[in-house]
Order: C-alpha cells, then structure tokens, then sequence
C-alpha cells in the first residue's frame, strides 16, 4: 500500500475544531500513515501563536521572572483541546514539567519546541496512533548543522516499528542531548524528512490556503492559484519571499523524487498545488509561474578596470564576505563591474570592515554601498520557451514609472531577477501581474 505523509501547521490545529477537521482528513484515507504537526496556531486575529508564548516564557525565565501566570495561559490552551474534544487523559504531568524546565533555563530552543511536543502528543491519542519524539529520529551536527544521513537511517528505522505514528516537526536532538530547532516554519523540513525516510508516494502539506498563488495576495488582489509547480520553480519563489513551504521543506522530497500537495484543511476538497520534479507542459495564458519580491537588501557595487582579466578578482571579494559571515543574495556582473546583493540586516555591522577588506584585497577602482534594494523575481518555466517575455516584464515596470536598478538572468532561463527601490516594489508586482494575468 502506498503510503502519504500528512503536515498540518499551526493555523489547522489551532482549536479542538480544527483537531476534528484533521481527524477527518487523516481518517478518510487510510494511506495517510504518518502524520507531522505544528504548535496551535491563532484562533483569531488578536490570538497569539503558542510558540510565540513560548518564546516569551523563555525571555521571562531567562530575566529571571516567574513564568508561573503566563505559562497557565499556554497550558489552558491545551486543556481545552483535550476537554473540548472529550478526552478523558491527564496532561497535567506533561505541562509542570515543561514550565518547569523553562523556568530552570533549560534552553530557547527547547522552550520553542514544546508546542509541537505537546500539539502531538494530543493528536496521537485522539487519532490512536503511535507517537514519535522528534528528539529520537532527527539529528543535528555539533556545528549546529542538520544531519540527513543519520536522520534518514533512524527515521527509516523508527518508523517501520510504527504502522501509524504522529511526530512533532520543527525540531531535533544536539550531540549533547540538547533541543535544537530548525528555522520558524521547520515543520515543513520534519514532514519532507518523513516523507523521504518513508519513501512516501506523496507528502501532503496542510495549511489554511488551498495550494500556492501566483503573487502575495496581500500585494495582488485575488491572485491566481498555480496548480503545478516545478521543485526549483518553488525554491525560487520561496527564496524570494513565498511563504506557503519552507524553501529548505523541498531538498529531502527532491533528492526522492517524492511530490507534494499543498492543501488547505478548511477546504479538503480543493485540489491545491502539486509542487513536481519535472512538468513540461506550462500555461500558455501567462507563461510565467509565479511572482514574489524581497526587501532589506543591500548591493556593493565594485568597479575595475580589466576586471574581467584579473584571475581571482571574485574569489578576494567573496572572501571577505565570507571572512565577515556575510552570505550575498546576487552577483550581477559586468565586464569592469562586479555587483554583490547582500542582506542590509547583516552588512550594516559589519559594512566599514567588508567595504575595507575588498578595497585592501581586491583594490578596485571604486566601491559604493547602497541600501534601499528590492529584488523581484518573475519565474516560470515556460518562459524559455515563450519568446519576448523579457521585454514584457522591462515594459510592464518602464509603464509603471519606475526605474530599474538591477537586472540577472540566470542561465536556465527559469527566473528573470528584477532591482529595484523598495518603495517601489508592491507597484513593479502589480504591474508585472497585470502583464500576464489577463
């Protein structure tokens, strides 16, 4: 029997209501064997995320305050999942001791796990299913990095003991025995774990919209649905500010040829989006995928003459990003010009020291920083395909009033990367859109 791996995040296990809607999804179809969670979301708008709680029960303890009042507000959220859906089990056990191992400074990161801990526990006793800890089956390296091949073998292990099992996402286990969390939304990466340890026919991912949308609703109104994406067309769109899946949630199913569905648990019915290996049709309507942007960046902009001649000249300047920790985003370039987009987060401390380096090592004719920047990223893979859709992106922006400050193209043809002011970035997505949204 095939087997799918299930995801609900936060917004879908929110309330004991939404526990029985993902009763239903899981019970309706027996394949869907091994079940991931997320903490309890918000249940309204002025609703506060279980993590967030946590976190700042962590804070609390951390400045020595008594977390005792605070944290019975978090634990009363769970006594009435449990009372709500009937369940006659005790967690009272379960919840001293979290409180208590915060308050006794037990670790951040710990602290931030809890809420899938515990959202998991509940789930595998409503579902009378098995439950795994996380801590026993994903593994990070001493360096704080995440080690699959380990993860994989325990997890494959782990799960063939279990015919159905519920597993908290978002974290793993140290070397030491110490919680280590991945990034917020990293319960994605624990189902892509799952489902690749499993070898799933599908990894369902459940959250409160019914797949992915060509552009951030919040920028575009009403946007179209996409109903198949490629892997890379997603880890572009991701990178760039989409934020249905955890761009890191797509390396595991890829490297397993494994696709996933994203769903929306308010709408079982909807087919959402199937994000692919490979598909070779495209939409011939709009020709592009998707459009997302990103704020907060910075470009470093290097000039010199026969650049293009001078054998190193890239490698001295990416090593002093990298002797500074400094990760770049782009490197648009020139014959004589070299241009490095960098998060303005993590170039601002450092930015005297890197300008310094580069001038010291690489000796360029000038060197300017600039804060400001905005990168749009047009994807599709069709694009290769459809001739002039460069020149409509360009024209779309011109019209629009806005100047462009940066264009790259990567070699494959899937995404045209876009520069421009941040305050003129929700104006060049809008524009964009119009262009090939009819």
């Amino acid at each position: 029997m095939d087997i799918k791996v299930v995801k609900f995040g936060g917004s879908s296990l929110a309330d004991a209501e939404h526990f029985r809607q993902v009763a239903a999804i899981v019970r309706a179809d027996p394949t869907r064997r091994y079940v991931v969670v997320s903490a309890p979301g918000k249940r309204h708008a002025q609703d506060t995320k279980v993590t967030d709680m946590l976190y700042h029960c962590y804070e609390m303890a951390h400045n020595r305050e008594d977390i005792t009042a605070y944290f019975r507000q978090i634990a009363d959220r769970y006594q009435a999942i449990i009372r709500e859906l009937g369940m006659s089990f005790d967690m009272s056990g379960e919840l001293d001791y979290v409180r208590d191992s915060i308050q006794h400074h037990t670790g951040r990161d710990f602290a931030a796990s809890r809420g899938e801990y515990l959202n998991a526990i509940i789930l595998a006793k409503y579902l009378g299913f098995d439950f795994i800890d996380a801590e026993s089956v994903i593994f990070f390296k001493d360096n704080g990095l995440f080690d699959d091949e380990k993860t994989n073998e325990m997890m494959r292990e782990e799960l063939k003991k279990h015919t159905r099992a519920v597993i908290p996402g978002f974290y793993g286990v140290m070397p030491n025995g110490t919680i280590k969390t991945f990034s917020r939304g990293g319960s994605d990466i624990t189902g892509s774990i799952v489902a690749r340890a499993c070898e799933a026919a599908l990894y369902e991912n459940w959250t409160d919209v019914s797949g992915c949308l060509m552009a951030d609703p919040r920028i575009v109104p009403d946007p179209r649905p996409i109903r198949t994406v490629t892997y890379r067309e997603l880890r572009e769109l991701s990178y760039m500010g989409a934020t249905v899946l955890h761009e890191d949630a797509i390396f595991p199913v890829r490297f397993a040829g494994i696709p996933i569905n994203i769903r929306n648990t308010n709408d079982p019915e909807a087919p959402g989006t199937m994000i692919v290996a490979n598909a070779p049709d495209y939409d011939s309507d709009t020709v592009i995928t998707g459009i997302a942007g990103k704020k907060g960046l910075s470009v470093i902009a290097i000039e010199k003459d026969m650049m293009n001649a001078e054998i190193g000249f890239g490698r001295k300047v990416l090593d002093v990003l990298e002797d500074n920790e400094i990760s770049f985003e782009h490197l648009p370039s020139g014959v004589d010009t070299m241009s490095v987009v960098v998060s303005t987060r993590s170039l601002e401390p450092r930015r005297e020291r890197v300008i310094a380096g580069i001038n010291r090592r690489a000796r360029p004719d000038s060197i300017v920083s600039e804060d400001g920047l905005a990168l749009l990223a047009v994807v599709g893979r069709g694009m290769v395909k459809a001739k002039g859709t460069a020149a409509r992106i360009f024209s779309a922006i011109s019209e629009a009033g806005i100047n462009i400050r940066m264009i790259d193209q990567g070699s494959s043809e899937l995404s045209i990367i876009v520069g421009v002011d941040e305050k003129d970035l929700e104006k060049a997505l809008r524009a964009i859109y119009s262009e090939f949204v009819h």
